[in-house]
């Protein structure tokens, strides 16, 4: 799971039309000086350029201090035009480039580049914003939650100079502005009549409870002045922690508490008790674009959900396999149970998951060049997820770092509710979150200076997880999972991407219940219900994003399989994953294209 800022807004890909097959990541000289070339790059640029202007914290996650001395904007209405009127623009800009008259490499970035644009566009329309706009934030994805993290001295936000702190009291001033609009975008729902479910209101009363308590100085916003680099005077120093204290103590914490009167007294009574999308007006458009921008491709409902239950079964067996493996006499829902419950399977203490993820770091680490040879060069942390927003958080998750490698990628391993976090599968998380899982396919993006801005930075949902899933396929390559316990934990991950194609559309297309859902994903797995109770309401707060991750292994794993079986000797495990991994998060019929013409080149 990649840590996501803000709701309903990612970049958003899907199939292109039909390509030359050429590699997008070919070497910048390939780039004739032709005029379409060049004007197509100088759009590329401009359009960056401008995005960043309107969206700076966008650039401060790059490491482009530019524009830190504010937030954004984000949930007005004037945010929403600028940001139409700019993909119109674009559009319109693309339009009069002769698309023939391009490299077959920038043929391929025009393509995405325009399929990225018609789909922001259309996200942007009337109709979804008001059902997206009136519903600013959630408990899983909101501002809310992540910008502390991103302020709190160990995130995005750097904190090396005394501007870079002048400029985060002047961040928080804008986030104070911004937690009032929230009530305003909710305000506009509830006339409407379009509001969030009645548990994502109560999951984020809890959120800014636990912000709330926090205090002052033992605030997540206070962490930054506790400790201050070298350079910065004592007389900076003192003046600095006493502005952070008063922003903290006069902003932050009175808009919070507006904030958590308005969603206790106004919002949660009117709040809905249904959590699908189903229920909602305008919800079946949205889910409809939701499967289409986070997959990539125009897939039915209905036709996931069956995707689902074949994949469910398939995997069912080969657990049941692994169940008579081990000698184990009772029944798969049995065996469910007992490694969810046993005291062997749970972790020791917190000190002892942080060193068992550092220890299976290190054996990944050992094997990696038999498989790949293209390699980031940004490090790698391992930190544990911090526990004002631990009890919603998924057992592990990555923040990517900066394309210089300054700031670390970051794998998170939650410990709250320790006994839930079975050991079992531990293995898998690593292999999804960190090395050569999310790590790998993001910091190679973001280094790669050959590809246009907006596809380092960018991405599509399909790509950036499928590939995370398909690395825990590597698991016999790299040496893990030799034990049939952490075995049966990578086919637990898997099973819970086949049940996501199952319950995400079961919510949101079919009606299901939060508890129906739960208790699916409890009875054909051995997830623990904190987890469960936690994937379950992600769904429901950021539906159609858990479709992505299986869509986008599949088609991967069926590509290494049509490339394995054309090449046959020739095969290169090595060649192929530098294939996938050079040229940013493509949509599918993309990266289709591209391995096509790879295979066809190397025979």
């Amino acid at each position: 799971m990649m840590i996501r800022t803000l709701r309903f807004a990612a970049i958003l890909f899907a199939t292109a039309a039909p390509l030359t097959g050429a590699a997008i990541a070919a070497a910048p000289a390939e780039r004739a000086a032709g005029q379409a070339d060049a004007r197509l790059l100088k759009l590329f640029a401009d359009s960056d350029e401008a995005s960043l202007r309107r969206n700076p914290i966008n650039a401060i996650y790059r490491g482009d201090m530019r524009f830190a001395d504010r937030l954004g904007d984000y949930v007005t209405n004037r945010y929403f035009a600028e940001e139409r009127a700019a993909a119109r623009a674009d559009l319109a800009a693309l339009k009069r480039i002769d698309r023939a008259k391009l490299t077959p490499t920038d043929q391929i970035a025009y393509d995405v580049f325009r399929w990225q644009t018609q789909l922001s566009l259309k996200s942007l329309s009337p109709e979804l914003l008001a059902v997206t706009a009136v519903q600013p934030v959630d408990h899983f994805s909101g501002f809310h939650n992540n910008y502390p993290g991103f302020a709190s001295g160990g995130g995005a936000a750097p904190f090396r100079t005394v501007e870079d702190y002048e400029n985060n009291l002047k961040r928080h001033r804008d986030y104070v502005v911004m937690i009032d609009r929230w009530i305003e975008r909710f305000r506009e729902g509830m006339k409407t009549g379009v509001v969030e479910p009645r548990l994502v209101v109560n999951n984020m009363i809890d959120q800014i409870d636990m912000q709330l308590g926090q205090g002052v100085e033992g605030s997540t916003f206070y962490g930054p002045v506790k400790h201050f680099p070298e350079g910065i005077s004592a007389a900076d120093q003192a003046r600095l922690q006493a502005e952070t204290a008063a922003v903290i103590r006069d902003g932050i914490i009175p808009a919070y508490q507006r904030f958590r009167t308005f969603l206790k007294s106004e919002y949660l009574p009117v709040a809905r008790d249904s959590v699908g999308l189903v229920g909602l007006k305008g919800g079946d458009r949205l889910y409809a674009y939701l499967i289409e921008s986070n997959t990539t491709l125009p897939l039915k409902a209905e036709d996931v959900h069956q995707l689902g239950l074949s994949e469910v079964a398939r995997i069912t067996a080969e657990m049941e396999k692994i169940r008579a493996q081990v000698g184990y006499k009772g029944s798969l829902a049995e065996f469910f149970v007992y490694l969810r419950d046993d005291p062997k399977f749970q972790p020791e203490s917190a000190a002892w998951l942080r060193d068992e993820y550092f220890r299976i770091g290190k054996r990944v680490d050992a094997r990696i060049p038999e498989q790949f040879s293209l390699l980031p060069r940004s490090p790698l942390e391992i930190k544990a997820v911090e526990p004002y927003r631990e009890k919603t958080e998924a057992g592990g998750s990555y923040q990517q770092g900066t394309p210089d490698g300054s700031r670390p990628g970051v794998f998170y391993y939650n410990t709250y509710d320790l006994k839930s976090r079975t050991t079992p599968g531990m293995e898998t998380l690593y292999l999804h979150e960190g090395v050569p899982g999310h790590h790998f396919q993001i910091s190679l993006a973001q280094e790669n200076k050959a590809l246009p801005a907006f596809m380092r930075f960018g991405g599509n949902t399909a790509f950036v997880e499928g590939w995370a899933l398909y690395a825990e396929t590597l698991w016999k390559d790299l040496g893990m999972e030799t034990d049939p316990y952490q075995r049966f934990g990578g086919l637990s991950d898997e099973m819970l991407r086949a049940m996501r194609l199952v319950v995400d559309t079961g919510i949101h297309a079919k009606g299901w219940s939060r508890d129906q859902a739960i208790d699916y994903m409890l009875s054909h797995s051995n997830i623990g219900r904190t987890d469960a109770t936690a994937e379950v309401e992600r769904y429901i707060a950021i539906p159609g994003q858990a479709l992505a991750y299986k869509i986008g292994a599949l088609t991967i794993l069926r590509l290494k399989a049509r490339a394995q079986k054309e090449l046959g000797p020739k095969f290169d495990p090595r060649a192929f994953h530098a294939q996938v991994l050079d040229s940013g998060a493509l949509p599918m019929g993309v990266l289709e294209a591209k391995i096509d013409a790879w295979i066809k080149a190397t025979k």
